[in-house]
């Protein structure tokens, strides 16, 4: 293994997300999914001056901590599928190292540094890690495999509870 891979790394959120979803189950699967669901990312004081024509932005990447998640798990039967896969092929949160990442709409820029955003798909509270444009040059590939995702038939749009925190977690 390379020098300093095992290395712990420190990160400091710079804000939060807010939403409706106070729980994770029923948490839209994916901002696909979440059509019209609101939100706001309070940017902490100190990071608002990075916010800077952010404006003229249709969607940005959130990308966030996902501080509901159960423990981590090398192999989820994921939302959307009945089989189990192994992690870094889905987008689960029982994740080892729990980043989530969301493309949201950008409706508005608040000088105070809050953001409001729609099509969230994200659990209310989660700490913001980094903030990045939407750039469909480099962000969509249109006709990309998807792997197993290809043959998924599932019309499902909302979280089951499989990943629920704790115990009772479901499907895993």
């Amino acid at each position: 293994m390379q020098a300093g891979i095992r290395d712990q790394l420190r990160m400091e959120p710079i804000g939060v997300i807010e939403t409706p979803f106070r729980e994770p189950a029923g948490v839209p699967i994916q901002p696909s999914r979440a059509a019209g669901a609101r939100g706001r990312v309070r940017v902490d004081p100190r990071f608002r001056e990075g916010l800077k024509d952010l404006e003229g932005f249709e969607r940005i990447w959130l990308l966030y901590w996902f501080h509901r998640a159960p423990a981590p798990r090398l192999l989820v039967t994921p939302f959307l599928d009945t089989q189990t896969r192994g992690i870094f092929a889905t987008r689960a949160p029982a994740r080892p190292c729990p980043i989530g990442m969301s493309a949201v709409r950008l409706l508005s820029v608040g000088e105070d540094g809050v953001l409001e955003v729609a099509d969230v798909d994200i659990v209310d509270g989660a700490p913001l890690l980094d903030i990045k444009p939407y750039v469909p040059e480099f962000d969509c590939h249109p006709g990309s495999r998807a792997g197993w995702f290809d043959q998924s038939k599932s019309q499902n749009r909302l979280a089951d509870g499989r990943f629920a925190e704790g115990p009772e977690a479901e499907g895993v």
